[in-house]
């Protein structure tokens, strides 16, 4: 089979390889509907999760079933699935522990295009199907689907990890599909006022669309005075980062009130450490907590949230401003992630077969 791969760092092309092979608990599917991610060029251009080599890209998707293992249940071939970006190892020690997305070791339950080969090839791997794959509702677009692998729970993660309360004040920095995301659900979850930093024309709409209060140009001036002229020197509740540096966490710690929760769901793909001021975090005493999580994966995770969607409560689709047709459109929505034109959020690639 082809595939769309990392070849090296700063390196990519299209490969040929064999097809996956099933495993009694796993699933072999064909993408039908595929989304480039940042987190790509991360791991391409910056290296950073290492070195990988002839390694298939791409864990956004949504596929059909073409094979499943002897002991699979609830899947056959010719179901139209919801593929997670994470598919722990549900029986590992760390999954019973609350943290399968750790499962087998920090990150080990992200798999695609990081330990194995990703969705961007004509079949790919789905270990464990029963838990980790589900039904693609009928009647969804699956190009919409494809945003449930990774950009909506990764940006609801956001809002869980900070625990906004009704009433909250909340600062989302960067307003990419992940921050819009994290826009969406710290209003689901009943946040108060609700800050976007941003400046690209289309995230702003789409921000403004999803109930960001407040639009925070960082080409304005500095986000930290913004922040505290319009909360009056008070600051804010909760801060999600879903962009920027490691520097990022200067202002997000110097804009949060005591007692407050810095939630970073960002892929900080450079740097050595994250800067803390240490007398705006209260000299350590300041009761202003940092989290950083990355995404819960699994079936029940990605029915729960494609509910939001059938019930009328999220339209992902917003975040769709780009739109290829086949398999060999990848490297071409993969460097439109790259380049982030000013019209870009998010390219979505569907397959007919």
């Amino acid at each position: 089979m082809k595939g769309f791969a990392m070849l090296g760092i700063g390196k990519v092309g299209w490969i040929e390889k064999e097809e996956p092979k099933c495993g009694p608990l796993d699933a072999i599917c064909r993408p039908i509907a595929l989304a480039p991610c940042t987190s790509d060029i991360h791991t391409v251009w910056e290296g950073a999760v290492g070195e990988r080599t002839d390694m298939i890209l791409g864990h956004e998707g949504v596929g059909e079933v073409v094979q499943v293992g002897a002991l699979v249940k609830d899947f056959k071939p010719g179901d139209k699935v919801i593929v997670p970006a994470i598919t722990p190892d549900w029986g590992a020690i760390e999954s019973q522990g609350g943290f399968a997305m750790h499962s087998g070791g920090m990150l080990a339950g992200w798999k695609f295009s990081n330990f194995k080969d990703g969705v961007f090839g004509e079949r790919f791997h789905v270990n464990e199907a029963d838990a980790n794959l589900a039904i693609l509702p009928e009647g969804m677009d699956p190009a919409t689907a494809s945003m449930l692998s990774d950009m909506v729970p990764t940006g609801f993660q956001g809002a869980e990890l900070a625990h906004i309360e009704f009433g909250d004040t909340v600062c989302v920095i960067g307003i990419g599909p992940v921050g819009l995301m994290a826009v969406a659900a710290s209003v689901l979850k009943g946040a108060g006022e609700v800050f976007a930093v941003g400046s690209r024309p289309k995230c702003i709409e789409v921000a403004k669309k999803y109930g960001a209060t407040q639009i925070i140009n960082y080409r304005s001036g500095s986000i930290l005075d913004q922040i505290m002229d319009l909360t009056r020197g008070k600051g804010v509740d909760k801060v999600i980062i879903a962009g920027g540096d490691v520097d990022t966490f200067i202002d997000a710690v110097k804009m949060l009130k005591p007692g407050g929760i810095i939630s970073n769901i960002n892929y900080l793909g450079q740097g050595e450490y994250v800067k803390i001021p240490r007398g705006d975090w209260g000299c350590g005493m300041g009761h202003k907590t940092v989290v950083g999580g990355l995404m819960l994966g699994g079936r029940r995770r990605m029915e729960k949230l494609a509910a939001l969607i059938t019930a009328g409560r999220l339209d992902p689709s917003l975040l769709l401003t780009h739109r290829f047709e086949g398999l060999d459109k990848a490297e071409e929505a993969l460097m439109l992630m790259k380049d982030k034109p000013k019209d870009l959020i998010k390219p979505v690639i569907t397959i007919s077969y």
